[in-house]
């Protein structure tokens, strides 16, 4: 299993984790990364876009614990023309903003299985033209709960 996790995934575990929701998003995209890196059961996969978002991040003590996360990425998405290309074609496909489109064909550029994201307006957006996607777009807490059916465990 190939996982694509975008910024908002990897901020989760350091958001306030008084709601429920927040909480549950968190501890699911740590079970995803772990189950990908100490069971074997995937890789976790960042791009460079991913890189200059997390370089962004205002709030230096976050941005550190932003950046000890996605170590847990083993293999990097460099940006190229067809990444580009692709970016603006989904945008034109549905409201989506243009750092959340590059996520995205970074993703398909390098036929990940599945692109993880909490944020609830991209995910809606996805869904509305999922059949002109050439990856899957879930939430991490759905996926996960899918990974458990699946595997058993």
């Amino acid at each position: 299993m190939r996982l694509y996790f975008d910024c908002c995934c990897y901020n989760r575990p350091f958001d306030d984790q008084s709601q429920n929701r927040i909480h549950d998003e968190s501890e699911a995209v740590l079970s995803l990364i772990n189950r990908c890196q100490k069971d074997n059961l995937g890789t976790v996969l960042g791009s460079t876009i991913l890189k200059m978002e997390i370089d962004r991040i205002s709030d230096p003590a976050k941005k550190a614990k932003v950046s000890a996360l996605s170590k847990a990425i083993s293999e990097i998405i460099p940006y190229n023309e067809i990444i580009k290309k692709r970016a603006i074609e989904i945008q034109a496909l549905a409201a989506i903003h243009e750092m959340d489109s590059l996520h995205i064909a970074s993703a398909e550029f390098a036929n990940v299985d599945v692109f993880l994201s909490t944020d609830d307006k991209l995910l809606k957006a996805c869904h509305k033209i999922s059949t002109k996607l050439k990856i899957r777009v879930k939430n991490p807490v759905s996926f996960l709960a899918e990974v458990i059916e699946n595997d058993g465990y």
